[in-house]
C-alpha cells in the first residue's frame, strides 16, 4: 500500500477483525433457535426502517428479493411481520412488525446491551473503560464523511 503507515495498515486490518469476532458474538447472545441468521437480520430491519416493501428490504440487505421473499414468508409464519397495501402502490405490500415482531426486536436489543455492558463491568477494570471510550471517541472520526 503505497504511502500508507504499516500502523495504519495494522489498525485497520485489526480494528476490522475485532469489529466483525465482536458483531458475531453479540449476535449469538440473542440468537433464537427458532429462526436463521437471516431471519433474524430481516426481522431487525424491519424494526429499524418501519413500513418497507420487500424489494427495499433485499436490497438493504444486499440479497436478491426472491430470497428475502423467503425470508419474509417465515417471518410471516412466526407471526412477527404482517403486510399490507402500500397506500401509494397498491401492487406493492408494506411489511411491517406485528406487537409480538416488536417485541422480539426490543427483548433481543436489551439482552444484547445487557450482555455487553456486563462484559464490560466484568472483564474491564474502570481505567480501562475509560480508554476504550477514548478510543471510540477518535473512532467517531471513520464514521462522519
Amino acid at each position: 500500500m503505497d504511502h500508507i503507515s504499516d500502523t495504519a495498515v495494522r489498525a485497520a486490518r485489526d480494528l476490522r477483525v475485532v469489529f466483525s469476532r465482536l458483531r458475531r458474538r453479540i449476535r449469538e447472545v440473542a440468537q433464537d433457535a427458532d429462526l436463521t441468521p437471516s431471519q433474524e437480520s430481516a426481522l431487525s430491519l424491519v424494526g429499524k426502517h418501519g413500513a418497507a416493501t420487500a424489494s427495499a428490504l433485499a436490497a438493504a440487505e444486499g440479497v436478491r428479493p426472491q430470497s428475502m421473499a423467503t425470508t419474509l414468508a417465515a417471518l410471516d409464519q412466526h407471526g412477527l411481520i404482517r403486510r399490507a397495501p402500500d397506500p401509494d402502490d397498491g401492487r406493492r405490500q408494506l411489511v411491517t412488525l406485528t406487537d409480538a415482531g416488536r417485541a422480539r426486536v426490543e427483548g433481543n436489543r436489551q439482552v444484547r446491551e445487557e450482555w455487553l455492558a456486563r462484559a464490560f463491568q466484568d472483564r474491564y477494570t474502570d481505567e480501562e473503560r475509560q480508554t476504550v471510550l477514548a478510543a471510540l471517541e477518535l473512532l467517531q472520526r471513520l464514521s462522519r464523511h
